[in-house]
């Protein structure tokens, strides 16, 4: 154990010794998180996707899906309950809204009306459809209560129910800083962890590994001491970001600590994963290091770091579910925009661990001293 100690220290000493170390452990991380906090919003030309099913049919039910049509906000698309449902299962919606039938006849007797909406967990446009569906819905309710329609005895409300079970959520500037925090903290931490690969292939061209061969310290300890030097340096940028998200803007990161610590540990030793797996097919260190740069951007990028991932077409967000940045971004939009407990976090943290395997066996059966 004190071999492993002793090459971590080596490993997290040599990291740390750079002169613009500190640029990228904290000063553009927080320069991004803050700028993007700020610029990423609801309101840009891609319209959320929510499906609609009017099973009323009546003058009241088209007129509120033609309001939701006429929206700048939500691309409702009108469908069966059937076809709606498979839909949303599909995750190629961020929110379904049912008008149930008989919604005219309750309204006129003075009745109470229920809509039933629901959202992806998993879709940060889900809250934009939600306030949407809310605004048109107190649109028609003024109407109501006005006299502007045929119903002047009506109630002003119609009640918008969700699932039992659907989480809290936030509102969408709050939803946003969530973002941006969750994003940028994947990216910054995610790219100097697959920079393991550049540090491997440096300790090759230095001969470092060679001279392992003759002394006591086997593969297995050298490994081992190079990937809790990473993972350690990275877990202390992870927190220290997480301290900047929830002093600067307000992310609750907290309220769920066990959640939090599982799901960061889980995409840490995932990308330290990957990035002794890459160390195994480079041959340079300015190789390692241009492929760790260019693998986390565009990693970042698909994963939904940069962009909700909402904003692809539908191919696009389920074809990315195979990278590790899909899993961590999804998990942290649970932990801090949803809420979500340990148990809601699991499943994320289940696969990260499964790619941290994968990526260690494929590493480990690779590795070489030359």
């Amino acid at each position: 154990m004190s071999k492993v100690i002793a090459i971590a220290l080596k490993d997290i000493k040599i990291r740390s010794s750079g002169k613009t170390e500190l640029l990228f452990f904290l000063i553009l991380p927080l320069i991004f998180t803050v700028l993007l906090s700020g610029m990423l919003s609801g309101s840009g030309s891609n319209k959320v996707v929510m499906v609609v099913v009017d099973e009323d049919n009546t003058a009241l039910s088209q007129k509120l899906v033609s309001l939701l049509q006429a929206s700048q906000v939500v691309a409702p698309s009108l469908m069966t309950r059937e076809s709606a449902q498979k839909t949303f299962d599909k995750g190629n919606a961020a929110a379904i809204l049912i008008i149930p039938s008989g919604m005219e006849a309750s309204l006129k007797s003075g009745q109470a009306v229920a809509l039933d909406f629901n959202q992806n967990p998993t879709n940060n446009n889900g809250l934009a459809a939600q306030q949407e569906v809310q605004k048109v819905v107190s649109q028609i309710s003024r109407s109501l209560a006005t006299g502007q329609t045929d119903f002047t005895s009506a109630p002003t409300r119609i009640i918008i129910t969700q699932p039992a079970n659907t989480l809290k959520t936030q509102n969408q500037k709050e939803t946003q800083a969530a973002q941006a925090s969750a994003g940028e903290l994947i990216i910054w931490v995610f790219i100097p962890l697959l920079g393991t690969s550049e540090l491997m292939a440096s300790e090759r061209v230095w001969g470092t590994l060679r001279r392992l061969v003759t002394s006591p310290t086997r593969k297995p300890t050298f490994l081992l001491g190079t990937i809790t030097g990473q993972f350690s340096y990275g877990f202390v940028q992870m927190l220290v970001l997480v301290l900047v998200g929830v002093v600067l803007l307000k992310v609750p990161w907290g309220q769920n600590p066990l959640a939090l610590l599982l799901l960061l540990i889980s995409f840490g030793l995932a990308a330290v994963a990957m990035g002794t797996m890459l160390g195994t097919f480079t041959r340079s260190p300015s190789q390692a290091s241009g492929l760790s740069i260019a693998l986390g951007m565009v990693m970042g990028l698909l994963g939904g770091c940069m962009l909700p991932i909402e904003v692809f077409p539908p191919a696009v967000a389920n074809a990315v579910k195979v990278l590790p940045t899909t899993w961590a971004m999804m998990g942290m939009t649970q932990l801090t925009v949803y809420n979500a407990g340990l148990m809601e976090i699991l499943p994320y943290a289940a696969v990260l661990l499964g790619f941290a395997l994968v990526f260690f066996v494929v590493g480990i059966l690779r590795f070489r001293y030359e």
